[in-house]
């Protein structure tokens, strides 16, 4: 059952759309159900149709005289006094009697201080329906004793009263609000994508824009910058007195109202974390000197898949914070900032990602938009590694290797297992309910990814002799996990996974047993095809290791050659990496 609280400044208005045919025609036999008290005042749902507007006229006029009153006795003009309340029902659940819906009303004006049980002096309202699945709860809101109401946080109210219905009639129960949702669009919103023919309304298509923008930016110019190119309006908002900025506006090149002007939203009608405020918070970590470090680094890489590699090792080690089992506010704060890094880094491996990928990712990083954000604030200071993580794989030419791909998706799954499990724990069902979504797509991609290399792995296994051989490893080295490994129809391909790091000189025996200390294995579905990528991409960067250890002796032997006047090796002195968003001090 779900509640949305608004205001407005139109009772007629309102009475106007509650009883007539809806803008589709969607409405049918619309009626009062519930009110407050009606001496002599008609039903214009139950009228003549050639009394309707008089009767909605009058109706109006009822509504409205304590606000008349107040208005006329403080001499001006009461702001915002029409209170409504659809209240929905979630879809299969059964229809409700309307004396069914007649309590829900009561209960509803009740618990948000509109209309308490037993106050002659609250405000005035009625409850309409015109439809089998929902009302609609109308009042104005100024008692009879002139006095405002004290509705202050009627929204969290209206719904933690709609968990204790859904229980007491049977319906599906829902998850609680924590106010940290974004706005769902509106009606009209909803009705202008379907006549245009667009999936998303514009209120969604620029919040999921915004995200992936924000993902990819170093900072607030970098975020207009993508918009900008994406062909998005960008609306900056300049504080009165010292012209910065201090809050934007986004709107699409095809949302126009009647005149024909672009329909704007600002950050935070997208998502509460989209206010320029919060990117900011954000932003703050990575722009200037640090940011610029960061890509100098990535881009003088040569080996194949290492921003694939510093992504699955920022993923492990995020997973082992948020899995520490402290409940610490701080601590919370730090897993929060994963989150939110989390996030990112999603929406930034959809663009990297091979092509077959990205959809199902996409998927995943829209998904957890709803689990990126709680009640609780984020230290992002925490999560700055993650961040970066995900950054870098934008600027990587060589980020496709599969094994590395394979693996940073394996890592991701687990964090967000984690993510969710976190989430649950602290009641933020919401959010644990958006993470296990994201986690069915990014699941698929993440099987989709590694089912080719686990087949050629498969394919290539040693003989049934040395087969057992490195089961009676497995055995020796992970008892507890022994059983599960071997039964895992991923076991061939790790038999050749731990053949070939034996030729590469890293023993069985050895190799499982640093693998072992991972704490994923005890919640792994697949535990070996999670060692097959494990024990991959730690070979990988062995060699990785070595190469780059040869090619600096090789250097050095060079330059000792070339330089034998000066054999000593000169200090080194401090170089500032300077990028667009960065100028060397003079």
């Amino acid at each position: 059952m779900v509640p949305d609280v608004s205001t407005g400044d139109r009772s007629r208005g309102l009475l106007s759309y509650l009883f007539g045919p809806g803008r589709r025609n969607e409405h049918t036999d619309p009626h009062i159900v519930a009110a407050f008290a009606m001496p002599g005042i008609n039903d214009p749902g139950r009228v003549p149709i050639d009394q309707h507007h008089g009767a909605l006229s009058e109706l109006a006029d009822y509504l409205d005289q304590p606000v008349k009153l107040r208005e006329q006795r403080l001499g001006k003009k009461v702001p915002q006094h029409v209170w409504h309340c659809p209240v929905r029902t979630a879809p299969g659940d059964r229809y409700l009697t309307d004396e069914e819906w007649a309590e829900v009303a009561r209960r509803i004006v009740h618990s948000t201080g509109i209309a308490e049980h037993g106050d002659d002096a609250a405000c005035r309202w009625i409850a309409v329906r015109h439809a089998e699945d929902h009302i609609h709860i109308m009042a104005t809101s100024v008692r009879e004793d002139g006095r405002r109401p004290r509705n202050k946080g009627d929204g969290r109210r209206a719904q933690a009263e709609c968990r204790r219905i859904e229980t007491e009639l049977g319906l599906r129960r829902l998850k609680p609000g924590d106010a940290t949702a974004p706005k769902t669009p509106s009606g009209p919103e909803v009705a202008k994508a379907e006549r245009q023919g667009r999936k998303d309304t514009a209120r969604v298509w620029l919040r999921e824009h915004a995200y992936a923008a924000a993902a990819a930016a170093r900072d607030e110019d970098e975020f207009f910058a993508v918009l900008t190119s994406l062909g998005i309006k960008v609306r900056p908002r300049l504080g009165p007195v010292t012209g910065e900025i201090t809050g934007y506006s986004l709107a699409t090149a095809d949302d126009t109202d009647a005149k024909g002007e672009p329909i704007f939203y600002s950050g935070s009608a997208l998502a509460p974390d989209l206010s320029l405020n919060r990117l900011r918070e954000r932003f703050g970590l990575a722009d200037g000197k640090a940011a610029g470090q960061a890509t100098a680094l990535h881009t003088s890489r040569t080996d194949a898949g290492a921003s694939w590699r510093q992504a699955d090792g920022e993923l492990r080690a995020a997973y082992m914070l948020v899995t520490g089992g402290t409940a610490v506010d701080e601590a919370d704060a730090k897993v929060q900032a994963q989150a939110a890094a989390f996030a990112e880094l999603l929406h930034n491996t959809a663009v990297s990602a091979p092509r077959q990928l990205r959809a199902e990712i996409q998927a995943a990083a829209i998904a957890f938009n709803r689990a990126n954000r709680s009640a609780i604030r984020a230290d992002h200071r925490a999560a700055d590694a993650l961040r970066q993580a995900g950054r870098t794989l934008l600027t990587s030419s060589t980020g496709r290797d599969g094994d590395f791909v394979a693996a940073a998706l394996t890592s991701a799954v687990f964090l967000l297992i984690a993510l969710s499990e976190w989430h649950a724990q602290r009641g933020h069902a919401q959010q644990a309910a958006a993470a296990q979504q994201s986690l069915v797509h990014l699941r698929a991609a993440q099987q989709h990814a590694a089912r080719p290399a686990l087949a050629q792995l498969a394919a290539r296994a040693p003989s049934p002799q040395a087969q057992d051989r490195l089961a009676a490893a497995v055995r020796a080295t992970i008892p507890d996990h022994a059983h599960r490994i071997l039964a895992d129809p991923a076991w061939p391909a790790l038999s050749t996974a731990l053949a070939q790091a034996e030729s590469a000189g890293n023993p069985p025996r050895r190799a499982l047993a640093v693998l072992s200390e991972q704490r994923e294995l005890d919640t792994a579905d697949r535990p070996a095809e999670v060692l097959v990528w494990r024990l991959r991409t730690a070979t990988a960067e062995r060699v990785s290791q070595r190469a780059r250890s040869a090619a600096t002796r090789s250097a050095r032997s060079t330059h000792l050659t070339t330089n034998k006047e000066t054999p000593a090796i000169p200090a080194i002195t401090p170089v500032t990496v300077v990028t667009s968003h960065q100028r060397p001090s003079r």
